[in-house]
């Protein structure tokens, strides 16, 4: 679906759209959730964390969201979190020239490019302005985190630019009040700031936008991975780029590692408990890969790192970045905090290598709806997964007379705790059929004529269009099995 259908879908409905919009000269990059996109949201992280947290026997933390200008000094931010932009003389907009250079097929560029050679590569292809058409000269480069200022002194510090730096501070005490066993896996699932040159298409760049981050904390010279045989014979979609053509390797997550594909089990696994978390959000497997990145791509502190990608409509989009951080996060936070960031294992005294799992909820949630909404001469149908749904039951009384809206009030009030639902009795039943399919409505409760003589009500499927008849008694133990999880 074009992104501009599925936004204008997504605004109708209440899922999200962009914040403020009453003041038409608000900044771009800002969107909130409306009642469906919210309830769509918590499910998703829910099964995160069923899927990731607890099935990976992680811990997770919720740590703030504003941190000190030393934090960002060891991690590199300060000096690394640079983007090279350009600003057009004529018409005084701003672009992110990697971005623009990347629209032409140079994709050499990035933040660990210098300004110079960027420059030189401008005036070579004579890059100009996408709004004007002018020539781009102008580059310099911008930090992309959003300063503050705290106490009336005035102490400098940043909203987070990623999650999972407080889990790199936080790990001396994590792993005293956690135990050193290793790996060691730690979650967190929140808010992150990034002051985007030009922030576009919805939730796929935002300035404010949720993350759900894994960090695993493990020593590479082990490699004992605790459920690596649960995984591996899942398939991993390895894609990279060769000298010939472009492709795509489906091999087993043991088969990478036998092949030296990836080169560490532990790797592989978290590539696997990604395979298994997206099929089961409802994602076309057949429309992702793990892109290998290189050199020139690769993040200032990533040694090696795997990009999860979806292809959607606007093109491949990344859901989770995959990063081999080594030593570089403890290492440097010990540097510059001068505190001890090492464990006690096998009689020597080690600083712990990092693996990363950084997944953009956002991204993801918008991926979810582009593969599970469908359009047809009726209208749109959302074949969302049932335990994902942001409403998971509707009821309707079948006309709005009789006695039938009371046996339906009363039916909701039986459910309305242990479930997120909605009643209508508003046109016919028709439509109202046709508007729960198109907000994912899984199950619809019908209250009708044969309600008043033997008290059965009838449900429907949303996507086999199945009706049965069914006791009011029986109702919650079979939603609960409807709404169910899978094994």
């Amino acid at each position: 679906m074009k992104l501009e259908d599925l936004q204008r879908y997504a605004l109708q409905n209440g899922f999200f759209f962009p914040t403020a919009q009453v003041y038409p000269d608000s900044p771009a990059g800002f969107w909130d959730y409306g009642p469906l996109g919210t309830l769509l949201k918590n499910r998703f992280i829910e099964l995160w964390r069923r899927e990731l947290v607890r099935n990976g026997n992680m811990w997770e933390i919720d740590g703030s969201q504003i941190l000190p200008r030393k934090v960002f000094v060891a991690s590199g931010h300060l000096e690394g979190f640079t983007e090279p932009v350009t600003r057009c003389a004529k018409c005084d907009a701003y672009f992110r020239v990697d971005h623009l250079l990347a629209e032409m097929g140079i994709t050499r560029y990035s933040e660990k490019s210098s300004i110079e050679g960027v420059r030189e590569e401008m005036e070579r292809v004579d890059l100009r302005c996408p709004s004007c058409g002018a020539p781009l000269r102008e580059v310099f480069p911008f930090n992309t985190m959003f300063r503050l200022s705290i106490s009336p002194r005035g102490e400098e510090a940043y909203l987070r630019p990623e999650t999972c730096q407080t889990i790199f501070i936080d790990f001396p005490i994590l792993s005293k009040t956690l135990g050193v066993r290793l790996p060691l896996s730690i979650a967190q699932v929140g808010k992150s700031f990034r002051n985007e040159i030009s922030p576009r298409q919805g939730l796929l760049r935002l300035r404010e936008f949720y993350q759900a981050e894994i960090e695993t904390f493990f020593l590479p010279s082990s490699q004992d991975v605790p459920g690596f045989e649960r995984y591996a014979d899942t398939i991993l979609p390895l894609y990279s780029r060769g000298e010939g053509e472009d492709r795509i390797q489906r091999v087993t997550v043991r088969e990478a590692v036998s092949r030296g594909m990836i080169p560490h089990p532990l790797f592989a696994y978290h590539l696997a408990l990604i395979v298994n978390f997206y099929e089961k959000a409802g994602i076309d497997m057949g429309r992702c890969r793990f892109r290998i990145l290189d050199e020139v791509e690769r993040a200032f502190y990533s040694q090696l790192a795997f990009d999860f990608e979806v292809q959607t409509d606007v093109g491949w989009i990344e859901l989770v970045a995959c990063n081999y951080r080594g030593q570089y996060d403890l290492s440097r936070h010990s540097q510059v905090s001068g505190q001890s960031f090492t464990i006690f294992h096998g009689g020597e005294r080690h600083i712990p290598h990092v693996f990363e799992l950084s997944m953009g909820v956002d991204r993801s949630l918008y991926a979810i709806l582009d593969h599970n909404l469908t359009v047809d001469e009726k209208g749109p149908t959302l074949r969302i997964k049932p335990y994902l749904a942001p409403i998971q039951v509707a009821i309707f009384p079948l006309v709005a007379r009789d006695g039938l809206p009371e046996r339906a009030e009363a039916i909701r009030q039986q459910l309305v705790r242990d479930f997120d639902l909605y009643y209508d009795e508003s046109g016919s039943i028709g439509k109202r059929y046709r508007k729960a399919d198109s907000i994912g409505v899984p199950v619809c409760i019908t209250v009708d004529y044969d309600t008043l003589r033997d008290g059965s009500v009838t449900i429907r499927d949303r996507d086999t269009k199945e009706q049965v008849r069914v006791m009011p008694s029986e109702l919650k133990a079979r939603l609960q099995q409807i709404l169910a999880y899978p094994a």
